[in-house]
């Protein structure tokens, strides 16, 4: 697994053994996500049940201006950590959060925080019981024009009400990009 392309493309990131909590994007669903969503310039990035951080970090190669990773498994926040200091990605531009993604959404909501760009990965067995609570706490988080990208099982697909803007399928994995209006 590795940084695609921009500012640090070509790293190897780093991911925990086995994959019992942790599924890495790999590197052709990683490309066609950035290639659908074009730009990422300046954005404010959230990455949700980011895992080893290899959405986020694409974002931040590629010209997003601050990414927020959000992931409660301990082994993945190890492989987090270790790619986000081996990149040397500095602390005002990448920020971990532990805990649940909905929790952090809540905390987030409190302290007002806006979001360009939204990458949710979750776990697949998961996705599909998500959609309503991911929806409703999201929502005051999102700028005009917000974008969020969802990658889930094809067969049981994470969906949120907002208007779809591209989506691909790539095996059993679907990526659909939402524009938030």
């Amino acid at each position: 697994m590795r940084v695609i392309a921009g500012r640090v493309g070509g790293r190897l990131l780093r991911a925990p053994r086995g994959r019992d909590t942790t599924r890495p994007t790999s590197d052709r669903v990683k490309e066609a996500i950035f290639s659908m969503l074009d730009t990422v310039q300046d954005a404010r990035v959230l990455d949700l049940f980011a895992g080893t951080g290899a959405l986020g970090i694409e974002a931040l190669s590629r010209g997003a201006k601050r990414a927020v990773f959000v992931e409660r498994d301990r082994a993945a926040l190890e492989a987090l950590s270790a790619n986000l200091g081996a990149l040397s990605l500095q602390a005002s531009e990448a920020e971990v959060r532990r805990g649940e993604a909905l929790s952090a959404l809540r905390s987030a909501r409190k302290h007002s925080e806006t979001y360009d760009l939204v990458l949710i990965d979750p776990p697949y067995r998961r996705a599909s019981d998500l959609g309503g609570e991911l929806s409703l706490a999201l929502a005051p988080l999102l700028t005009p024009q917000a974008r969020v990208v969802v990658e889930s099982d094809r067969r049981a697909p994470l969906e949120l009400p907002w208007e779809i803007e591209k989506e691909r399928c790539y095996g059993d994995t679907t990526i659909t990009i939402h524009c938030h209006r």
